[in-house]
């Protein structure tokens, strides 16, 4: 993982200390509200339904168990409140699906004495929020996926460190998000982003970006446009400023609905690429600086492998079958949790934080201690946040699997269910964020309970189930196979379902969005019309076809008519 150098260290305790002033001077009065709103927005504080809301900046994903530690700290010591039960009462961290853990129980008046914890191990919360660059987001898998063909990560730290604290980039038309694969498969969503970047080589080998733009959820689901075929490595961060120019130039500033990158690029079209093109040549033409090879080797010497990986990786432990002793259950975790290494006799391991009683993405503060524990035995004390809000331990050495996973178990994280129906993406919803609709967490937790046995949902096999509480869609449901949004309806929560959405990694093929099955449903239905969806998918598939292949062969009319027939189902067993 990526080592800060003392600069970085002492630009993040400075940024610490700046805040501290800042909010000092809001609680004195010296500041008004309207003056301290966007700066503690730009350190990642929000205020939601309940309580103020910390969303910790993960650049890529990845954690030292260090890291994870104070983040336990943090929630035991300061994301609580004084009722409820201890769930309700806070102490722990709900990690999202661009990498970042969010906090939602911590007082305003402990937010500088938070920011000094996360500085003490080179953490923060700069530009997780406000209409900046915010957080850079790769594949969980960066530098060690066996399709790779560049790591990504290099890139991603130059991109952070360019972007971070940019003048002419603080105060966007909106948020702007960009993500960045390495490998052959996305596993990033690329084309879900404002700007989404490719690693690959051309026909010499040389390295470059193939740059979407124009991605992006909410109310108007659109897939990124190509905007270029490959740019020089050394030239993308010029390229990147040109988009954003034309942005800021350009971008609507009147309607905050209308104001993101994808409206402008829809709107515009071949346009938008011209002008893109036009503002590349013009950079190049008054010297913007590209980025050196000495720059470029000095990042990446910072994302060397860690010394013991290489010295364990020449011993001879070699590459051995599942021991016979094993139960069953340890074969189905090997199935759907461990992953293939670029390195002979390595792992990357999935510690799943789907389980029942605990909504998706939520991690408490004992949890995040025992994970951190398991990346110290097993995983040379590093770890990385999915997209698909689990951990992942990327160092794992294949003799010592049996050991991970009893250990997992016994700690909570062995659930074998990566890729199926429970291993669903959700946000916190109207339980917790005052832009919600509907609430996400009971909905979940109705799925959970349904769809429990194990051996129903591998018999389903891979589907991916993605809940929004809000057309924000931090739950991501449009590019799920099965997605739920939660609605207002009379100020009654309602949920629309939509079919055959994809994120654009292996599972689901090429990014896409959704179609809405039809009019939305009552909470207590939801379950029901999964049910009925999936027992459609049960009858219809043939062979190997995943859920997603049979809808896309089947079209929604027979899904459709499933749901409408369990909605009256629950209509009518409601009345009787």
């Amino acid at each position: 993982m990526y080592r800060p150098t003392d600069f970085d260290r002492a630009f993040v305790r400075a940024r610490a200390a700046q805040f501290r002033d800042q909010l000092q001077r809001w609680q004195r009065g010296e500041l008004s509200e309207d003056h301290f709103r966007p700066l503690r927005l730009q350190n990642g504080w929000y205020v939601q339904r309940h309580a103020p809301m910390l969303r910790v900046a993960v650049p890529y994903g990845v954690l030292s168990a260090s890291q994870l530690r104070t983040l336990a700290r943090i929630a035991r010591e300061h994301d609580h409140q004084d009722v409820g039960t201890p769930t309700e009462r806070g102490g722990f961290g709900h990690f999202s699906t661009r990498q970042n853990l969010q906090f939602n129980w911590i007082p305003l008046d402990r937010a500088a004495d938070v920011m000094d914890l996360l500085a003490e191990v080179d953490m923060h919360g700069i530009q997780t929020s406000g209409n900046c660059i915010r957080n850079v987001t790769t594949d969980a898998l960066a530098g060690i996926a066996p399709d790779e063909v560049v790591d990504p990560r290099p890139y991603c730290e130059l991109l952070r460190q360019w972007s971070t604290l940019h003048p002419e980039f603080a105060f966007l038309p909106r948020k702007f998000k960009i993500a960045v694969i390495g490998a052959r498969e996305d596993r990033a969503a690329i084309a879900w982003h404002d700007i989404g970047l490719q690693l690959l080589r051309d026909a010499r080998g040389a390295v470059g970006f193939r740059v979407l733009a124009g991605g992006g959820m909410g109310r108007t689901p659109v897939i990124a446009t190509e905007v270029a075929a490959f740019v020089p490595w050394a030239r993308i961060l010029v390229f990147i400023e040109a988009i954003v120019r034309v942005y800021n130039l350009h971008g609507r500033r009147d309607n905050a609905y209308k104001a993101r990158l994808k409206i402008l690029v829809k709107a515009e079209g071949q346009r938008f690429v011209d002008d893109v093109q036009r503002e590349y040549a013009q950079l190049l033409a008054d010297g913007a600086p590209t980025i050196p090879q000495a720059e470029l080797d000095r990042v990446a010497a910072s994302f060397t492998e860690p010394a013991d990986m290489r010295r364990a990786a020449q011993a001879p432990h070699g590459e051995q079958p599942p021991r016979e002793d094993l139960p069953p259950a340890y074969l189905r975790w090997l199935e759907r949790n461990v992953h293939a290494h670029r390195v002979a006799g390595y792992r990357a391991v999935t510690l799943s934080l789907k389980r029942a009683g605990q909504p998706p993405g939520d991690v408490t503060a004992a949890q995040m201690e025992g994970a951190a524990a398991l990346a110290e035995r097993f995983s040379l004390g590093e770890l990385r946040v999915t997209h698909e809000q689990n951990l992942l331990l990327p160092w794992v050495r294949h003799d010592q699997l049996p050991a991970l996973w009893e250990a997992a178990r016994a700690a909570g994280f062995a659930t074998p269910n990566i890729g199926l129906l429970t291993d669903m993406i959700a946000c916190p919803g109207g339980d917790l964020c005052a832009l919600a609709n509907a609430r996400s967490i009971p909905v979940a937790a109705a799925i959970q309970g349904r769809f429990e046995d194990l051996d129903e949902q591998l018999d389903i096999g891979d589907v991916d189930l993605h809940l929004s509480g809000c057309i924000n869609s931090c739950g991501h449901h449009h590019s799920g196979h099965i997605g739920i949004l939660g609605v207002d309806k009379d100020g009654s929560e309602w949920y629309q379902v939509t079919l055959g959405g994809a994120d654009g990694s292996a599972r689901g093929g090429a990014a896409v969005a959704g179609k809405v099955i039809g009019p939305s449903f009552a909470a207590d239905e939801v379950p029901d019309v999964l049910e009925a969806l999936i027992d459609v998918y049960r009858r219809e598939r043939q062979g190997s076809e995943r859920f997603v292949d049979v809808v896309r062969r089947l079209g929604v009319p027979p899904f459709r008519a499933a749901a409408d027939a369990a909605r009256r189902a629950t209509a009518a067993a409601d009345a009787a």
